[in-house]
């Protein structure tokens, strides 16, 4: 009972991490009122806007997001208008998206790389999906609000876009509250701005982004399907993901051991930051990929069916899955481009997914 009690307590290293993350948005206060070389938009001057969110993951959800903010920006303030830079974990992993955008390596421990970056463009702008969240790392809402709050601390553009909002730590709660007062989020449900209301941070109900994203042609998603076996069937796509290893969590300790050892072990995410998987957990991920199987099988005589990996990460599912079922065709993003994989979503007859598409 302690244990479980420990585990669901933020860790020490996501309580300074917060604290450090506090500490630029105060320092970039000073620095706005004392006028120390902070960028200003002047008439006839392109606006330059810092895009912060889950990029660099091969996150196909947060890639496709992005991509139609990009070009949602320039259509609504013209291409010459803005100037757009995007914060990535991995630059390989994005290299060919967001054409005409400057990428910058986020570094994993991010307040002073914020303070520095937000002084020189004049706004911010938030652009994932779980932006106010525990469920996934309390790190990431840290970042994003955290940028937020650097911009409102600035007095400039501070716009959370496509955003939810759901149960968060009690020093996360109060973290967002202190920092997001000055934004505006554009949500994608009722349930996050009810939330957002409770922590006096604006917002607007909008709706998801990717939706209008344009994908490859159907020709190229053909062929990929054909290459794998399909002549014409209704296609199946089955999107698999572990449901039970969230939230990631710092864990500095096992971090050192693990660089001191060469290795690491599958619960490892990056960094200092780890999977939470216990035996329950495991159980638990055995039991749905035993249920996926068992409600897919029977379709297979009159469907073809496809398992798509929307992350990186989910290459693990699909291939647990794909193993149940005796061997399927399967797509994941680690190999795949967002272009091609919606591509393939549209292509389906029915889609079975436990990620939000």
């Amino acid at each position: 009972m302690i244990r479980a009690w420990l585990e669901k307590q933020p860790a020490l290293a996501d309580l300074a991490l917060e604290a450090a993350t506090l500490a630029a948005v105060e320092a970039a206060r000073v620095r706005h009122a004392v006028g120390d070389g902070e960028a200003t938009w002047r008439p006839g001057e392109a606006l330059r806007l810092l895009l912060v969110g889950y990029l660099g993951t091969r996150n196909t959800g947060a890639d496709v997001r992005v991509a139609e903010m990009i070009r949602q920006l320039r259509w609504i303030l013209g291409e010459d208008r803005v100037d757009l830079t995007a914060l990535t974990s991995d630059a390989r992993l994005s290299a060919g998206y967001f054409p005409g955008v400057r990428q910058l390596k986020l570094p994993d421990l991010y307040p002073t790389f914020l303070y520095g970056e937000t002084a020189k463009h004049h706004g911010v702008i938030a652009c994932e999906g779980s932006m106010f969240k525990s469920k996934f790392a309390n790190a990431l809402t840290t970042l994003m609000a955290g940028a937020l709050g650097m911009a409102n601390a600035q007095n400039k553009l501070s716009v959370g876009y496509g955003a939810e909002a759901g149960a968060m730590d009690a020093s996360l709660r109060a973290f967002v509250r202190r920092t997001c007062q000055g934004s505006y989020v554009v949500v994608r449900n009722r349930a996050s701005a009810d939330v957002l209301t409770e922590l006096g941070v604006r917002s607007f109900l909008g709706t998801d982004t990717a939706w209008t994203f344009d994908p490859a042609p159907p020709a190229r998603a053909r062929a990929l399907l054909r290459a794998a076996g399909w002549d014409g069937e209704p296609v199946l796509v089955v999107c698999p993901i572990n449901p039970f290893w969230w939230p990631v969590r710092p864990k500095a300790g096992r971090a050192l051991v693990d660089r001191l050892r060469g290795a690491a072990g599958a619960e490892h995410y990056r960094s200092l930051y780890y999977h939470r998987f216990d035996d329950a957990d495991r159980e638990r991920y055995e039991r749905y990929l035993d249920a996926l199987a068992k409600a897919v099988a029977p379709y297979r005589e009159r469907a073809f069916v496809v398992l798509v990996g929307m992350e990186r990460l989910d290459r693990r599912a699909c291939e647990a899955l794909g193993e149940r079922l005796g061997g399927a065709p399967t797509f994941v993003s680690d190999e795949h481009t967002m272009f091609d994989l919606v591509a393939i979503l549209r292509e389906a007859k029915v889609l079975v997914s436990s990620r939000y598409h």
